[in-house]
């Protein structure tokens, strides 16, 4: 499976990259085929026709799901990543899977994902089958809501269910 990573934080390396990324995996049981720091496209976000940004778009557009990730600002996605959304016409990553996923400091932005990225990714092509998943960026590791929402979206994408690593305080089977 090629299972793409865009990240939208303007910081390379962030919690958001690392917490798309082990989304990506728990979900799908393989290993993230590219993500795309948009970060590192900078100022060619805004040139239609950037030879970088062409090349970022065909990853996204040869990749069998998406996992969109972006802290939350001001409510909603970042401006770097709507730049980057902007190269996509309606329609053209049609029926392409798409995870939605936010982080922020706060629950009061939980609903941001599904009402504020998911209807653009929705309009660009993208089928959204599971429910945006939210974290706080304090706790994106782990938590009682990521496995839930993995076991929702298992069933959403037709996969397996995400098996659940070993935490501290496990017992293992004799």
């Amino acid at each position: 499976m090629n299972v793409v990573v865009v990240v939208g934080n303007p910081k390379i390396g962030s919690r958001t990259r690392r917490a798309a990324d082990m989304v990506a995996e728990r979900l799908t049981a393989t290993p993230v085929a590219a993500s795309i720091e948009l970060a590192e496209l900078g100022p060619a976000l805004l040139e239609w026709g950037s030879p970088a940004v062409q090349a970022a778009k065909q990853v996204v557009l040869d990749a069998d799901l998406l996992v969109v990730a972006s802290p939350t600002f001001k409510a909603t996605y970042t401006g770097l990543l709507k730049l980057f959304l902007d190269h996509f016409a309606a329609g053209e990553l049609a029926n392409t899977p798409a995870v939605v996923l936010m982080l922020g400091a706060s629950p009061e932005h939980a609903l941001a994902g599904e009402y504020t990225l998911k209807p653009v990714l929705c309009e660009i092509g993208c089928a959204c089958p599971a429910p945006a998943l939210f974290l706080l960026e304090s706790a994106w590791e782990a938590g009682p809501e990521l496995e839930r929402w993995l076991v929702r979206a298992a069933g959403a994408f037709g996969l397996p269910p995400a098996e659940r690593p070993a935490t501290p305080g496990d017992t293992l089977p004799l």
